[in-house]
């Protein structure tokens, strides 16, 4: 089968820094599917990992990257329950496995779900990683409830980024959220709005901008951009016994006891470690893909996707992570094969 990888990590101008190459198809475990993939979308920890597994190193093998896909089921595991062979699919993969950026590739059905049906393929590709994230980071992390929480504020940095797209959707449209986006720029201002953003604030002057917009303090504070850099900010920000959760994480500590007055809780979100650990609530991200699709084909979400490239080349790849690198992509990118 055909795949694109790379051996050293290199800058993405360099020629080498994806390579296109013929390797074995897969063959699927017990608990696995083996999907023909017709479509992915590229997510900022592609770039990341492109940037620094192999540094020091040029790999024998290239390794295959990419956690987001749309196929079709060609052949199942003798123990899997969920899909048959024929199934449309969609998924965000599994980090410590081979990646989507080929023609075939080996899931576990227990984070797998169905392609929502009304969607294109291009269109589904790029919902899996973003919505899982979001979804996690709302409800499995803060557990967030509309019973509860309608009407609240929550302030998401990083607004009209892939995750930031879906979470706004969310958190406006099911858990019933007053939700506050960040953006700077005429087009994501406007891009949050489309998504259902009730107020856009600037990142760049934080606790004016919300302030501004009315609010003294915020219940909730979803942090998709730098957990560091708007440390302080957020502090400021959070209501007493408030939550903060972030995605990015940080190369240095993070002033966890600047929270203790408040009371402040925090958390991390990664969407890979329930697949990462085989947690016994692994098949909720199964479960988590399906009412996403649900939603997507009852209308109630809207697909995120931004960009499309026609076709698996090694060219197309690095035009997304070059798109990405750049830091001013709007909602998402797919790669249509």
């Amino acid at each position: 089968m055909k795949a694109i990888g790379f051996k050293k990590s290199l800058p993405i101008e360099n020629p080498e820094s994806f390579i296109e190459f013929e390797t074995v198809k897969p063959i699927p475990g017990p608990h696995d599917l083996l999907v023909k993939i017709d479509a992915i979308s590229v997510n900022p920890v592609d770039f990341k990992i492109r940037q620094n597994s192999a540094k020091d190193t040029v790999l024998e093998t290239p390794k295959i990257i990419g956690w987001d896909a749309v196929g079709i089921v060609q052949a199942v595991g003798q123990e899997v329950t969920l899909f048959e062979v024929g199934d449309p699919v969609y998924y965000a993969g599994d980090i410590t496995k081979q990646g989507s950026n080929a023609e075939y590739q080996i899931i576990d059905e227990r984070i797998v779900g169905r392609k929502p049906k009304s969607l294109s393929i291009e269109e589904a590709a790029v919902i899996p990683l973003t919505a899982l994230t979001a979804w996690e980071i709302l409800f499995d992390r803060i557990r967030i409830s509309a019973e509860k929480d309608k009407g609240k504020s929550i302030l998401i940095i990083g607004g009209a980024g892939g995750v930031g797209s879906i979470a706004i959707q969310l958190a406006k449209k099911i858990a019933g959220l007053t939700v506050i986006a960040t953006a700077s720029r005429l087009e994501t201002i406007d891009w949050c709005k489309q998504q259902g953003a009730d107020f856009v604030v600037d990142h760049k002057d934080l606790i004016s901008s919300v302030r501004e917009a009315g609010f003294e303090h915020v219940d909730f504070i979803l942090d998709f951009v730098d957990t560091n850099a708007y440390w302080d900010s957020m502090v400021e920000l959070i209501k007493p016994q408030g939550h903060i959760a972030s995605i990015t994480g940080s190369a240095e500590p993070v002033a966890l006891t600047k929270l203790k007055s408040k009371s402040v809780s925090f958390s991390w979100e990664l969407m890979y470690t329930r697949s990462m650990y085989q947690t016994e609530d692994m098949v909720e991200q199964h479960n988590i893909l399906n009412i996403v699709a649900d939603l997507l084909d009852d209308g109630i979400l809207k697909t995120t996707l931004n960009t499309t490239l026609n076709g698996l080349t090694a060219e197309n790849l690095k035009k997304a992570h070059e798109l990405l690198e750049s830091g001013r992509t709007i909602g998402k990118i797919a790669i249509k094969f």
